[in-house]
């Protein structure tokens, strides 16, 4: 029997719905893991583990260019073979401007406005606007894999542009959490942030409004807080994720490796993926998100 549109959209609420007791519900760290199921893992999760430390928390992936992106993308740096990309997801894509405490601001958004399982939020850096996070099929189909990822299985995705990256542009976020937050109560907020964008996160991390609707955060090729620690982000002892390349020639990937190290020994949640002669782009390409976004969730 062929099912109507309205079919449709009630089997995707109810897989929506389960995904929320999935994401909500208090079972253990077996079960939180699996929270957002594969897709496309062979291609994007199978990755040369080289080194590890400090009980897992710790590893050096191995990087290649050639392979990584040569091999991997049609045109180079440009478009990724097709195989990685799963293009249904952009029927749930949006372009909007929202107008927050009265900040406009742009975003893309793939998923529903509201009562959704969780929400991820992707912070460009310099140069960069709503459209980086949105490409299918730049950084070798990583942000496909995100929108499918998390608008697949009934959440949200938020790539926002951010003209600042002073307490203008964290105002603007911290307005993007409010609105997610209020549009579904109760459900996880994670935030991700690559470059010059990193300094939006920090700045999120001192607001304890912010904070309190928070899982947890990703930096990517970032850059570090000495003063991490007296935030209310650091104080909430929420899960944090460092992404780096190995030899970035933008922000030492020894500054955050510093960071993450004295967290650890602190016995904060903290995890680091430093990529073995990775450039400053190579993160935001090689993150495995749904491995990223399991372990916040999980926490």
């Amino acid at each position: 029997m062929r099912m109507s549109t309205s079919h449709c959209a009630i089997i995707t609420a109810i897989a929506a719905f389960f995904l929320s007791a999935a994401v909500l519900s208090a079972v253990g760290p077996a079960e939180a893991a699996d929270t957002l199921p594969p897709f496309k893992d062979d291609l994007f999760s199978k990755q040369t583990v080289l080194e590890t430390g400090d009980g897992g928390a710790f590893e050096v992936i191995d990087y290649d260019e050639m392979r990584d992106i040569n091999g991997r993308d049609q045109i180079p740096q440009k478009r990724v073979q097709q195989k990685y990309v799963a293009l249904g997801i952009r029927k749930a894509q949006a372009d909007e401007t929202l107008s927050l405490d009265g900040i406009k601001l742009t975003v893309t958004r793939v998923g529903p406005a509201g009562n959704a399982a969780l929400t991820v939020i992707f912070i460009h850096g310099r140069d960069g606007d709503r459209r980086l996070g949105a490409n299918d099929y730049s950084f070798g189909g990583n942000f496909n894999r995100l929108k499918n990822l998390v608008a697949g299985n009934g959440g949200v995705y938020y790539s926002p542009t951010v003209r600042n990256f002073d307490s203008t542009g964290v105002a603007a976020i911290a307005g993007l959490i409010r609105y997610a937050s209020a549009q579904s109560p109760g459900r996880p907020i994670i935030l991700s942030c690559a470059s010059m964008g990193s300094q939006v996160c920090w700045g999120i991390a001192r607001d304890s409004d912010s904070v309190k609707r928070l899982k947890g955060m990703l930096v990517m090729s970032g850059v570090t807080d000495p003063d991490f620690t007296r935030s209310a982000f650091y104080k909430a002892k929420l899960p944090l994720w460092f992404a780096h390349g190995g030899r970035d020639p933008v922000y030492a990937a020894a500054n955050q490796q510093a960071l993450f190290e004295s967290l650890h020994k602190a016995k904060y949640p903290v995890r680091f993926t430093l990529f073995q002669t990775g450039n400053h782009g190579t993160p935001i390409r090689m993150i495995d998100w749904r491995k990223v976004l399991n372990w916040i969730l999980a926490a």
